[in-house]
């Protein structure tokens, strides 16, 4: 459980090493701008961009993904950690089933 715990610290100063979050795409549309485009209740939105904000959208959106990677292994680690490392009621094996009819 060791390896458990810090693994969840090295999740935890990655993430407050993540900066500015976006949800979406950015695409390139010829000649010289960029789109972003994302969903908002249901529908597609997509708003014209500068380069210079099409290069800040693009890193908020990998941040993004990067804080959905690290939400998803915390969550593991923490549902582990609960179930194996705290005591918990007795469970039923295999063996201890009754057999079915």
């Amino acid at each position: 459980m060791t390896g458990l715990r810090a693994r969840f610290q090295q999740c935890q100063r990655a993430l407050a090493e993540l900066d500015w979050l976006s949800e979406g795409s950015v695409t390139h549309v010829p000649p010289g701008s960029w789109r972003w485009t994302r969903k908002v209740k249901a529908r597609t939105v997509t708003v014209a961009l500068s380069a210079p904000q099409a290069a800040a959208f693009q890193t908020a959106i990998q941040n993004h993904r990067r804080l959905e990677q690290l939400i998803l292994e915390l969550r593991t680690l923490s549902q582990t950690y609960l179930l194996h490392a705290l005591p918990g009621p007795p469970r039923r094996t295999r063996q201890s089933l009754p057999p079915r009819p």
